[in-house]
């Protein structure tokens, strides 16, 4: 990549995570989002979500859940709602750069299912991934 574009993870509602390239800049980032961008870095590794800092209070469509390991349990710790995107966050670094083919991987795999959001019976928030109906269904 050069400089002035970086490779990020797009996640959208209901459809599987894609690699994309995007100019490295703050209204390239904020068009994908759909408005103010808010970072958001719920991991070990240098990733941030870049995430629609005003989707929850715009009613945005819930996304995927976030979770973090606490031992042997997975536990939900937030919802995206709208798109984001996964890019690289190194802490020594004041941009954000392309997602390395590693961390491309992992976290396409972490979201590769959209999710469906509903309450349980104790009314706890959970989150049941789902298929597209087809790969039509993305565009």
């Amino acid at each position: 990549m050069n400089d002035s574009k970086i490779k990020v993870l797009l996640v959208e509602p209901e459809k599987y995570p894609k690699e994309i390239v995007i100019d490295d800049s703050l209204e390239a980032m904020q068009e994908v989002v759909g408005g103010d961008i808010e970072e958001y870095m719920p991991y070990d590794d240098d990733v941030a979500i870049i995430c629609n800092e005003e989707g929850k209070m715009r009613g945005l469509p819930l996304n995927r859940a976030v979770y973090v390991q606490d031992n042997d349990k997975k536990e939900m710790v937030d919802i995206i709602c709208g798109k984001f995107f996964i890019c690289y966050a190194p802490p020594e670094s004041e941009s954000f750069q392309s997602l390395p083919d590693d961390m491309m991987k992992k976290y396409k795999e972490q979201f590769k299912y959209p999710e469906r959001f509903s309450k349980d019976v104790g009314g706890n928030i959970v989150a049941e991934p789902f298929k597209p109906k087809s790969k039509d269904y993305e565009r």
